[in-house]
């Protein structure tokens, strides 16, 4: 019997599984969307209850500022009363003298107190004194005697009303007291229009209402004088007989409750269109009146809501995916048991096949191995050959390295050589003896480079041993000063310290300084405003950096990736060796060598050695290493 194939064998298990995806789906999508819709309720329900409490605080406030500043007015009529003065003048005095004494108290009170006005009416009605005798205004013999806050106080002994006055026009609360026992009135107005500039500044809109439900006081003046309910035909002629808002029509205030909620309600603003505002009100202590707050709910709710429903549909949706993801997981892991199970079986079918092979199999691989033996021989013969043919070609390219590197002082040495002809011809001697100085030096460089590929044949070591940078710097300088001085290019050197010493070859440290200074010079040639320069700095403690920069056309980063492999060069005569060498020595010196790009433009070539202990330093090329100036 035929072992049965893994994909048949998943085929079955698929066949006899529920098509549970969609399934799953469909519940994951009732899921998210019940999320969301039940913490979008409750989003919605915090954060109504948060405005509440919110414009609950505010409505607590502004009571409280009213009631305070309504309190205080409350008390300046009964002090007023008891002035003996304003008694008499009350009784209605011929003393003109008294009479003006009373108006001038009357203003300086109104004045430090924030009244509207305050005046004096006689018991037959008439005003005989008032803070605002002296304006065009004046209350002065002008009959109240039909007012409600001086019937009231001539009965009761005080009294209060809002009204529109009759000679300003201006809507406010009038507090009346009797003086004495029938010795006629005082009377303070208050009004109230720094109370509703305050309430325009706030966002929500805040109005007082009557015992009747009039609007008296507002933060928008559409809404003064309109009313809460409906004001029947008996009382309107009462409030039109005792003129106390006008010709006001007293129609009904632009507030129109929301179905289904008794707090909120939709607010007409004129011509926009009415907002949804919460409506919250509170008694004035003292008073018959209420004060109301509408604080519109703008998009704070649904912006809420909005965002309980994106973060209940991720999470639910998140949720639901991990859900799947684990459901699919057990599911996987049920086919791959099937899988392996009926990979068993074929397997075994296999072996049993592959068993009848391996007669046929041993015998090829014996020979296979024979063949293989000879070619392992070939190839041992080969990898010596390949190793002689790498010694040579090394050994070529040191000496090929050691040509380009004679080069220099070569070029130097005839420089001096010619130099110092001409000083000799001048009678210049000393001059020509400090050439053949120089000349010397240099031919005892050309020694050491002969020694170092003497070094190669038994590979010798680099020395790492103290040297002086500024030696270094100065013996660089004589190789290619002359260079630059034809070219006429000034070298900008930073010496550093003159104390400054590092570990290495002094000489193969010269050839690496020059090589990169040459290659400098080069990078500048031909350029407009062309500058090299050399500096040297402690870099970080324990470490010397060397940089030679220059303001030539820069190095591309693929150029620069490359730069330093040997035999590369973008130089249409040069052989690719000199940053190569000049990179292992300065590795053999224990340091780097690395190309940069210069912010200011052009390419820095940077050395890093390590700085050598403070007890001396070997010099290379001369007695004393004498500060390092800057070279023409």
């Amino acid at each position: 019997m035929r072992p049965l194939a893994p994909s048949d064998a998943l085929r079955r298990v698929r066949a006899h599984v529920p098509d549970r995806q969609s399934l799953f789906f469909l519940a994951s999508l009732a899921a998210i969307l019940l999320a969301a819709w039940a913490a979008g309720r409750v989003a919605a329900r915090w954060a109504m209850e948060d405005l509440q409490r919110t414009a609950q605080a505010a409505l607590a406030l502004q009571v409280g500022a009213l009631g305070a500043e309504m309190q205080k007015q409350t008390s300046l009529p009964l002090a007023l009363a008891a002035d003996p003065e304003i008694a008499a003048a009350a009784q209605g005095t011929s003393d003109a003298g008294l009479v003006a004494r009373v108006n001038r108290r009357l203003a300086e009170v109104a004045n430090a107190t924030g009244s509207a006005v305050i005046y004096v009416i006689r018991p037959d009605g008439i005003t005989v004194a008032a803070s605002n005798a002296e304006s065009p205004g004046s209350f002065l013999g002008r009959d109240y005697a039909f007012r409600p806050y001086f019937r009231e106080a001539m009965r009761d002994g005080a009294g209060s009303q809002f009204a529109l006055g009759t000679v300003s026009g201006r809507a406010g609360l009038y507090l009346s007291r009797r003086i004495g026992a029938a010795g006629g009135v005082v009377v303070v107005k208050i009004e109230f229009d720094a109370v509703e500039a305050g309430w325009r500044a706030a966002e929500d809109a805040v109005f007082v209402t009557d015992a009747r439900g009039i609007v008296l006081v507002a933060s928008d003046p559409a809404w003064r004088f309109t009313t809460l309910r409906q004001i029947g035909d008996a009382e309107r002629r009462r409030i039109r007989e005792a003129l106390d808002f006008g010709d006001a029509p007293l129609g009904p205030v632009p507030l129109h409750p929301v179905p289904g909620s008794e707090e909120l309600a939709r607010a007409g603003r004129g011509a926009q269109p009415a907002r949804v505002v919460l409506r919250l009100d509170a008694p004035i202590p003292g008073t018959g009146w209420r004060l109301h707050t509408l604080t519109p709910l703008g998009g704070t709710v649904e912006r809420e809501r909005v965002q309980a429903w994106i973060i209940a549909g991720l999470l639910t949706g998140l949720a639901c995916l991990g859900l799947g993801a684990l459901a699919g997981r057990g599911r996987r892991n049920r086919e791959r048991l099937v899988r392996a199970s009926a990979q068993r079986d074929a397997l075994e079918a296999r072996v049993r096949e592959r068993t009848l092979e391996l007669t046929d199999a041993n015998r090829l691989l014996r020979l296979e191995i024979e063949e293989r033996q000879r070619a392992e021989a070939e190839r041992e013969r080969l990898g010596r050959e390949l190793a002689q043919a790498g010694r040579l070609a090394a050994l070529g390219q040191f000496a090929a390295s050691m040509a380009h590197e004679i080069n220099q002082p070569l070029a130097a040495i005839r420089s001096y050589a010619d130099n110092a002809a001409i000083l000799v011809r001048r009678g210049r001697g000393e001059e020509a003896a400090e050439n053949a100085v120089a000349i010397g030096r240099l031919t005892d460089r050309i020694g050491g480079l002969t020694r170092q590929l003497k070094g190669f044949a038994r590979r010798a070591s680099a020395k790492r041993e103290p040297v002086a940078l500024a030696g270094i710097l100065r013996n660089s300088l004589e190789l290619v000063e002359a260079r630059a001085a034809s070219a006429g290019l000034r070298l900008a050197v930073e010496p550093g310290a003159p104390d400054l010493a590092v570990l290495g070859d002094g000489p193969r440290l010269e050839q690496v300084v020059v090589n990169l200074l040459q290659n400098a010079l080069d990078a500048v040639a031909g350029r407009p405003g062309a500058r090299v320069g050399l500096r040297m700095r402690e870099a970080e403690p324990g470490r010397i950096a060397v940089e030679v920069h220059d303001n030539g056309p820069g190095m591309p980063e693929a150029v620069r990736a490359q730069v330093f492999d040997a035999f590369f060069t973008t130089k249409s005569d040069g052989l690719g060796l000199g940053l190569a060498i000049a990179r292992g020595i300065v590795e053999d010196c224990g340091g780097s060598l690395t190309a940069l790009d210069d912010p200011a433009g052009g390419t820095i070539f940077r050395m890093d050695l390590a700085k050598a202990p403070a007890q001396g330093a070997a010099e290379t090329g001369g007695p004393a290493a004498a500060p390092v100036e800057e070279a023409t």
